[in-house]
């Protein structure tokens, strides 16, 4: 998405601001007078190496991928007249460029983003159903004179998901070899998200890579059929032969910067976007939450998530920033990479999540088979999809990093939450997992050293966050004691006031009150111990369960002071 609205609109008629969430098709945007950031400069981009076979640009999920490539399917299509769709673009004023190639060849645009499953069976009937809708939309081809009849039979089975696994795998050439027959001209590959369907694999990744591969390796290899090809996706799976010995093969990843401003909203794009919806006064929150993003040597905004929170903020002024590009995904890289208990990656969660950077080598030939088989290739996915991003030259000391190595960093306040989310998430499963019966023997004893030394070697191995606030100690207790058999209640709503934790024994008739405090030194945490216990009996925390029948209630003050504890009972 990118600049030119098709109509310029004016801060004062913000409430005209059409905007395209969830639409990624270029024509429907352009004819409806959806907002759109004009980004149709990759077409003049692209066509600098036009002798290249194979041009693959992989960036993170919702940054325009798709938007983009439908963009140029449009502008190339020979079956469509698209000058009404580009007036007004930045593409329009390249008349030579236009001239030469706008509507002037076929297009066979296909995007895997839905091919997937729980089983290969299904996700092998989700290509074959692509396959028949791509038959479908190009019908024509199917009575074409031009075209050789062993074509067309195979077409015909292709088109009913009646053909055989060999055809199924040499669809896209065929098709190709059709259009090429149909118009006297070689074609146009556009393939969005190809590494869908084995980055979706679950148990069947050399299945399915047997028919991914031979499905575009045939389409791009040797093709007098066709005249280049734009694929997309997410990683680069070079190792994979997918393109191996593809001619002219040219890659585009986040560290290129060639085509650094094309996917992702600059500041200058973000800035007028605020203008014309009249909410400029949220530039700092929007940059806060959404910008942070290193391309190329480009600055970028996630566009998905400026676009849904803008949209947000024309029907509520005081929303709140959301988490967009979060809810886009299951994030389970993240729980994975922290499961892997052969790896000790605390000290470095740690850093990035205290706004730091950590320096690591970045794999970018990556085969999404072998992703999790060291930590450095788990490091270069989470820079790869989003979830970390290099910093600036000139904000690592130069010469600092090896070759091959970046300084990473988490770049917004989104993925900040998505990164605390999944330590919370792998703390709670991991307590739910170990032996925690030393600990609650403890608890009920009222041991106050006994549980200073276990929630101490239980500190010591979690990955903090938040400087170490009151927050994380409370969340740190409550997942301790969190599915255990007990009822637990954190900020109770107990006598007077609110106790942190309440732990109920129903079977036993007994109670754990527990009041944590945090300070900012080692020696005040005998005092805040003391605090806490004052607290509980002033605001009478320990009352409510008394009076509800249990009958034994301890009652506990808990210090921390970094990754120290001190316990005392009252």
């Amino acid at each position: 998405m990118g600049m030119d609205t098709g109509k310029n609109v004016p801060a004062d008629q913000s409430c005209q601001i059409k905007l395209p969430i969830g639409r990624s098709s270029f024509a429907d945007i352009r004819e409806n007078g959806y907002y759109f950031v004009d980004k149709s400069g990759l077409i003049k981009e692209l066509l600098k190496t036009e002798a290249a076979q194979v041009t693959l640009i992989t960036r993170p999920r919702r940054f325009g991928k798709t938007l983009g490539m439908r963009m140029l399917a449009e502008f190339f299509d020979i079956r469509k007249d698209s000058r009404a769709l580009f007036a007004g673009l930045a593409i329009a004023r390249e008349q030579e460029i236009c001239k030469k190639w706008m509507n002037q060849y076929p297009v066979l645009f296909l995007t895997f983003k839905d091919v997937g499953g729980n089983t290969f069976e299904h996700a092998f009937g989700m290509l074959k159903s692509v396959i028949s809708n791509l038959c479908v939309e190009h019908a024509y081809l199917g009575s074409s004179k031009s075209v050789d009849s062993i074509y067309l039979e195979k077409f015909a089975k292709l088109k009913e998901e009646k053909a055989d696994d060999a055809v199924v795998k040499n669809a896209v050439a065929l098709l190709l070899r059709m259009l090429h027959a149909h118009y006297g001209k070689p074609a146009i590959l556009i393939l969005d998200e190809y590494d869908v369907p084995v980055a979706h694999a679950k148990g069947y990744y050399g299945q399915m890579m047997e028919v991914v591969g031979p499905m575009i390796g045939t389409a791009v290899k040797d093709n007098d059929s066709l005249k280049f090809a734009v694929v997309t996706g997410c990683l680069r799976i070079a190792k994979e032969s997918i393109f191996t010995g593809t001619n002219n093969f040219v890659s585009d990843t986040i560290s290129d910067t060639r085509l650094d401003e094309y996917f992702g909203f600059t500041q200058p794009e973000v800035d007028r976007l605020l203008q014309d919806a009249g909410l400029l006064n949220h530039a700092q929150e929007i940059r806060q939450w959404y910008d942070g993003y290193r391309f190329g040597r480009c600055d970028v905004y996630c566009p998905w998530d400026v676009v849904n929170h803008v949209g947000r903020l024309l029907l509520d002024g005081g929303a709140a920033p959301g988490n967009y590009w979060e809810n886009t995904s299951s994030n389970s890289v993240l729980r994975e990479f922290l499961g892997r208990a052969e790896l000790d990656v605390g000290e470095k969660f740690e850093a990035l999540l205290a706004g730091g950077y950590i320096k690591e080598p970045v794999e970018e030939n990556l085969t999404y088979d072998v992703l999790g088989s060291s930590e450095e290739n788990l490091w270069s996915l989470l820079y790869l999809a989003g979830y970390l991003t290099r910093l600036r030259e000139g904000e690592v000391p130069k010469g600092s990093l090896p070759p091959g190595w970046y300084a990473l960093k988490i770049p917004n306040a989104e993925v900040m939450g998505i990164f605390q989310k999944s330590v919370n998430a792998w703390f709670v499963e991991r307590s739910a997992c170990s032996d925690r019966r030393g600990l609650f023997a403890a608890l009920w004893e009222g041991d106050a050293g006994k549980l200073t030394e276990i929630l101490s070697g239980l500190l010591f191995d979690t990955i903090s966050y938040h400087d170490y606030r009151e927050s994380f100690y409370h969340a740190f207790l409550a997942g301790l004691f969190a599915n255990a058999g007990y009822r637990v209640e954190s900020n109770y709503e107990a006598g007077l006031g609110r106790a942190d934790l309440v732990v109920k024994d129903r079977k036993n008739r007994r109670a754990a009150v527990v009041e944590a405090k945090w300070t900012d030194s080692e020696g005040g945490m005998e005092k805040a111990c003391e605090e806490a216990l004052s607290q509980i009996e002033q605001k009478q925390y320990a009352k409510k369960a008394e009076h509800s029948g249990y009958l034994r209630v301890v009652r506990l003050g808990v210090a921390f002071y970094k990754k120290q504890c001190l316990v005392k009972a009252g």
